[in-house]
């Protein structure tokens, strides 16, 4: 089945899984029609750069694109930006947008993602230049604070990677950065200590202030200044502030349709949701994952694009099913972090420091005599070996990854 010209699939959310899946549905052999909706009214960019290149970029114009204008054109995808969708309903199978005009599909995709969470700190509504990093707005509206600030002091709110990679792209513009995290160490739910400290003394190397144990309670705005309190009764000023604290999934909609929801909405291996005629991508699924035995919810371009293709030859009769490893990266300064794999569950850790490479090292994360994921840094051969290794469940030589002298080679740590 590949779509009578007659069916319609609506997309809601043209980001990473929204955009990929357009293009691959028509790829599959769709031949109805595909509306592709989406709040923002940019043309749909990549959104990774934003809290690395993009942020240093001079011309805030040109924005890096998933796809050409013109390539919606040839692929007779309709482009429905700068609309936001209000409610949906299953029996009808319609979707209203906030202007009141309906819209009816015989397929629905939610690729609707997540929102940065803003807490409910005392005083936020008070303080001038805070900002959440989500989106090509938030980039500009910083970048611009940034330009007419006088001292560039800037306190980012949250040690994760966004907070992390936001601090590192201002330190390059001049800013005067100090990084605020509540947990004892940087990355703290996603990473071993040693991975965190190295992220740490990196960025004490570049000369950005990072505190830890340091709980944000109160915002206020004096004498033209932001002044940020925290729960041990330190101060601290900033002309502007960066709030990465996490994010949260966008399932109104899904709620509103009736879907199975569980820390996201609920998808089967083809991506389809608890109804046959709708099917949900991207950060805001959860899905069963085969090689690591758990639902699991993934934030990243690479589980929106693979999700993106599994659901649209699904949709078009020519089912897949999502069982791929995941991966993400991180740039910090001259630190290219590449992560294959899960780390959760580990209870063994393997460091491996190349010695004849500057600022490259890999950790291994080990449950038992199993590899369950590999943080490589400035190390393309681990992560990519890594990820082969986790596939495969190959038994490996703890002794000989932490050997700098053995070269990482397909056969070496066997």
């Amino acid at each position: 089945m590949t779509g009578k010209s007659s069916q319609t699939c609506i997309i809601i959310g043209a980001s990473h899984a929204g955009v990929n899946f357009a293009f691959a549905l028509r790829k599959e052999g769709w031949q109805g029609s595909i509306l592709l909706f989406d709040k923002e009214a940019t043309l749909p960019y990549h959104k990774p750069p934003l809290s690395k290149s993009y942020l240093n970029t001079e011309d805030h114009q040109k924005i890096d694109a998933l796809y050409p204008l013109e390539s919606y054109t040839t692929d007779d995808i309709t482009l429905k930006l700068g609309i936001s969708i209000a409610s949906a309903n299953a029996k009808d199978q319609t979707v209203t947008c906030q202007d009141g005009r309906e819209y009816h599909y015989d397929f629905l995709v939610l690729a609707t993602g997540a929102r940065p969470i803003i807490p409910n700190i005392k005083g936020i509504d008070t303080v001038k230049n805070i900002f959440p990093m989500r989106s090509i707005v938030d980039a500009v509206a910083i970048r611009t604070a940034l330009k007419k600030s006088i001292s560039k002091k800037v306190v980012i709110i949250g040690g994760g990677y966004i907070g992390l990679e936001t601090a590192a792209s201002l330190k390059k513009l001049g800013a005067n950065v100090t990084v605020l995290e509540r947990e004892p160490r940087v990355l703290a739910r996603v990473t071993a200590p040693e991975m965190s400290h190295f992220f740490e003394k990196l960025h004490h190397d570049n000369a950005v202030a990072i505190h830890c144990n340091k709980n944000v309670t109160q915002l206020a705005h004096h004498n033209k200044t932001n002044i940020i309190s925290c729960n041990d009764g330190s101060i601290y000023e900033a002309d502007i502030i960066v709030v990465g604290v996490g994010i949260l999934v966008n399932t109104e909609l899904a709620e509103q349709l009736g879907l199975e929801l569980a820390n996201g909405i609920k998808v089967d291996s083809t991506c389809k949701t608890s109804n046959k005629a709708i099917y949900a991508i991207g950060d805001c699924t959860n899905h069963y994952s085969p090689h690591y035995n758990k639902n699991i919810r993934l934030e990243s371009v690479q589980n929106a694009v693979d999700q993106a293709k599994v659901a649209a030859a699904s949709i078009c009769g020519h089912e897949k099913h999502y069982s791929t490893i995941p991966w993400f990266w991180s740039d910090q300064y001259d630190v290219k972090l590449q992560i294959v794999g899960l780390t959760t569950g580990y209870n063994q850790l393997v460091k491996r420091v190349e010695t004849a490479k500057e600022k490259s090292v890999s950790f291994w994360y080990f449950k038992d005599d199993e590899l369950l994921a590999v943080d490589a840094v400035n190390n393309a051969k681990a992560y990519i070996l890594g990820g082969r290794f986790i596939q495969s469940k190959q038994q490996l030589n703890k002794e000989k990854i932490k050997d700098s002298s053995i070269a990482i080679t397909p056969t070496s740590f066997l």
